[in-house]
């Protein structure tokens, strides 16, 4: 794919992978959406059991592509809930009940997403021992931020300062925190997140019309050391997606 993959634009420095913009972050968070939508649905019912940022390709217009289909697993049929597999894919996103029980289902792919979605919100990698001790795990480390709105400004990548309103960056955090839900049936189904990022590109473009919606920029984080600003943020409190192929799972 033109553009490589997700991973590289997030965590690669360098002149050819730019950082991504929040509006190109959320356009390749509903691409890949859709993407796993589309293999969660009645027509597929495959389980892709390897939703990782290495494994989302971007076009030349930035387009998600799912890709690396060989860990994908058909769904449960019949009556089951569930499909009994050896647990395999990538430690730091998969969901805890799959790595606990070997049970897989839709909801873990789900759950997957999440950690992608923070990933991206974050600019930090899900499992990364070179950050200090207590922030090795993504999620673990973010998640008492997502669920307080004063202090979501703590996980967000400086990088998109300014990129965003408030509003917008409170509902992907809420968006994330249902993903990884510890329950698995708490999680959305991949079709409900693609109506709410849906419904958040539309936000935006609203808001883009009407530019009096508070922005969060580098000036208001008081970047130049002024902490009694910082104080009062924190007071304050189509891309069509695609996937390459649905190959014959294996366990």
């Amino acid at each position: 794919m033109p553009r490589g993959s997700l991973e590289n634009h997030l965590f690669r420095r360098g002149s050819y992978f730019q950082p991504l913009s929040w509006n190109f972050r959320m356009k390749v968070a509903l691409g890949a959406a859709k993407g796993l939508a589309y293999l969660h649905s009645d027509e597929a019912k495959v389980i892709y059991r390897d939703f990782k940022t290495s494994n989302v390709l971007l076009d030349s217009n930035y387009n998600a592509k799912l890709s690396d289909f060989g860990l994908a697993k058909d769904g449960p049929t019949g009556d089951k809930s569930h499909v009994s597999t050896r647990v395999m894919g990538t430690y730091g996103y998969a969901a805890p009940e799959y790595l606990a029980t070997g049970h897989l289902t839709s909801k873990s792919d789900v759950y997957s997403f999440g950690v992608v979605l923070l990933e991206m919100l974050s600019g930090r990698r899900a499992i990364d021992k070179n950050r200090p001790h207590g922030e090795h795990n993504l999620v673990e480390w973010a998640r008492p931020y997502l669920t307080h709105k004063r202090k979501i400004f703590r996980v967000l990548d400086t990088r998109l300062e300014g990129q965003y309103s408030l509003s917008g960056a409170e509902k992907v955090a809420s968006l994330a925190v249902q993903c990884l839900s510890t329950e698995a049936k708490q999680r959305p189904a991949m079709d409900e997140v693609v109506s709410a990022l849906e419904q958040l590109l539309v936000s935006t473009e609203v808001e883009k019309k009407h530019p009096a919606e508070t922005k969060l920029s580098s000036q208001s984080l008081g970047n130049s050391g002024d902490k009694s600003r910082r104080k009062k943020l924190e007071d304050a409190g189509d891309a069509k997606a695609g996937y390459l192929r649905t190959a014959s799972a294996c366990s």
